[in-house]
């Protein structure tokens, strides 16, 4: 069986200190063979000025200018620069799940097309989230998960493995935010394809600025909630 491809998704908004961290614990823990898409908004971002600060952890990746702006259509344009059969979207200030990505990719070789890192099942862990980001990411989650067919603990979470397979067979609807992971997921559902979960943990970043903007992205991630609990949970029960 011909070896599968894997791309690293790293949506960057002035990154480069993470990424300089980021990169040396890819170098460490990763064994998978990956190549690193780095997506950036603007040529004046520090990432791309300074590039050659990367060159020295010896990794495979490269550029890709986001056509528009955000981290939804830098993602999104990522995912259309890819050749490869998976994709990993990974948070540029992770520090901490470095680890999983073998495991993901494991997961998706026995026939996953989603493989979902999750901070809530046992094993996972979120720590020092902001009291309203954390109260609405634990309402979404839950309810999805005790009322809907969605079989994982953490339903918006945006570090996600998915597959080419499934990613060829939806089209990405969401324009802002990482309201896309949550879409993905209930499309994926909704077509019965194979989503399997493993722990993870969640810290709020320590350096650079966070594009999470609860309010301004919450009409399109409960667009996409409500889609999760009213039209997937009338799918599978007119199956039965």
């Amino acid at each position: 069986m011909a070896k599968k491809k894997v791309d690293i998704i790293i949506p960057v908004y002035n990154e480069i200190k993470n990424l300089l961290i980021l990169f040396k614990l890819l170098k460490k823990n990763v064994k998978s063979d990956i190549l690193i898409l780095i997506c950036f908004d603007s040529y004046k971002d520090d990432v791309f000025t300074n590039r050659n600060l990367l060159n020295k952890f010896k990794l495979k990746y490269k550029l890709i200018k986001n056509d528009k702006k955000g981290p939804c259509e830098a993602i999104k344009q990522g995912i259309k620069k890819s050749s490869s059969d998976c994709v990993i979207v990974y948070p540029a200030d992770d520090f901490l799940n470095t680890k999983l990505i073998d495991q993901m990719i494991k997961k998706f070789n026995e026939g996953n097309e989603i493989v979902a890192p999750s901070r809530f099942m046992k094993g996972g862990s979120m720590k020092n989230c902001p009291i309203i980001k954390s109260i609405l990411v634990r309402i979404c989650s839950f309810t999805l998960y005790f009322f809907s067919s969605i079989p994982i603990q953490d339903a918006s979470n945006g570090f996600r493995l998915f597959s080419k397979k499934l990613l060829k067979k939806i089209k990405i609807e969401s324009k802002v935010g990482f309201a896309y992971s949550l879409e993905i997921l209930v499309k994926c559902e909704r077509l019965n394809m194979k989503i399997t979960q493993i722990p993870a943990r969640w810290e709020e970043r320590k350096f650079g600025k966070s594009r999470f903007a609860t309010f301004n992205w919450l009409k399109q991630y409960l667009r996409w909630y409500f889609y999760g609990l009213s039209t997937t949970w009338l799918f599978k029960k007119n199956e039965n």
